[in-house]
């Protein structure tokens, strides 16, 4: 793929991460590999260039990722906090959209809808990133794939379990385990399942790449002779009222020892963060050395400015 081509695939952003093929997620990969090794020879690889961050939820890993990211890079991020008037409230977001786009290099959006996120790039002439909407968190899979590449050596053929809440962590590792040719098994209850045309759409992304998704209802099924397994929180950001009600049904898809005892012997244990242990996770699996939890963590800083040299320079 020449660069030209490559720039004109991935120059409206990362949404949902399909977007994005194959090669483009290779070539993040290796430009993250770069990043880490060497910081020095980007440091003004993005002098001059500001970014706009959006923010409608909370965030520790995400935005302080971001902020050093392009800070790294040479360039300069501008927080703008929508925790309390969510976007498009003060004002519509087409024109939030023309105006950022004056000012600014590229945006950020951390978000609760996806459709308000899809809006702003819409009307947006410059690049937007999807830092966390209720379908997707597409900057976080890349992360943890890029991880899980170091520790392997390479994605393609491994067999990764999820399991937990079909949410937009679930959705994404899917994305991306049909980009890198990974073997992706989801375990939810009944009634908590991705969704079913985000599912077909890997599916058939997966195809391409030898990959494979596969659901389940029973977690000792999905993770047995898994290679990592992953879990999120059973309650998203926005869910809270339905946590009491959540504990109960997750219950049984908790990631502890006596599941991690049904992997290969070297499987390693994976979460976005942040954890609850007791909860989705026991302490004792969270603190194992198998956990790369922080690995992944760390990983979010040189992939993101991995994300921002493909989209910004």
């Amino acid at each position: 793929m020449n660069a030209q081509a490559q720039a004109l695939s991935v120059s409206s952003g990362l949404l949902t991460g399909r977007e994005w093929n194959a090669e483009n997620v290779q070539e993040v990969f290796r430009l993250a590999a770069g990043v880490k090794a060497y910081p020095e020879r980007y440091k003004t690889a993005l002098s001059g260039k500001f970014l706009a961050m959006i923010f409608e939820k909370p965030s520790l890993r995400t935005r302080v990722t971001f902020e050093v990211g392009i800070a790294g890079l040479g360039g300069t991020a501008i927080f703008l906090d929508h925790a309390d008037q969510h976007l498009g409230e003060r004002e519509s977001i087409p024109d939030v959209a023309r105006s950022l786009s004056r000012w600014v290099n590229g945006i950020v959006a951390r978000v609760f809808s996806q459709e308000a996120l899809e809006l702003l790039a819409s009307y947006a002439s410059v690049p937007v990133i999807n830092a966390l909407s209720d379908l997707y968190h597409p900057c976080q899979t890349l992360a943890d794939f890029f991880t899980l590449e170091e520790k392997f050596g390479s994605v393609r053929g491994v067999t990764l379990a999820y399991i937990g809440d079909g949410n937009n962590m679930a959705h994404s590792l899917m994305v991306a385990a049909a980009r890198v040719g990974a073997h992706l098994r989801i375990a939810t209850p009944a009634g908590y399942e991705p969704d079913a045309a985000i599912v077909a759409a890997a599916r058939h992304d997966a195809a391409g790449t030898h990959g494979t998704i596969e659901l389940f209802r029973d977690p000792v099924e999905a993770v047995t002779g898994a290679q990592a397994v992953y879990t999120d929180v059973f309650a998203s950001m926005g869910q809270e009222s339905e946590s009491q009600a959540r504990s109960a049904i997750f219950a049984p898809y908790q990631v502890n020892a006596a599941l991690m005892s049904h992997t290969l012997p070297e499987a390693l244990f994976m979460h976005c963060l942040p954890a609850h242990r007791g909860s989705e996770v026991t302490a004792e699996v969270m603190e194992s050395p198998r956990s790369i939890v922080f690995d992944q963590a760390e990983n979010r800083l040189h992939v993101q400015k991995a994300i921002l040299l493909m989209l910004l320079n």
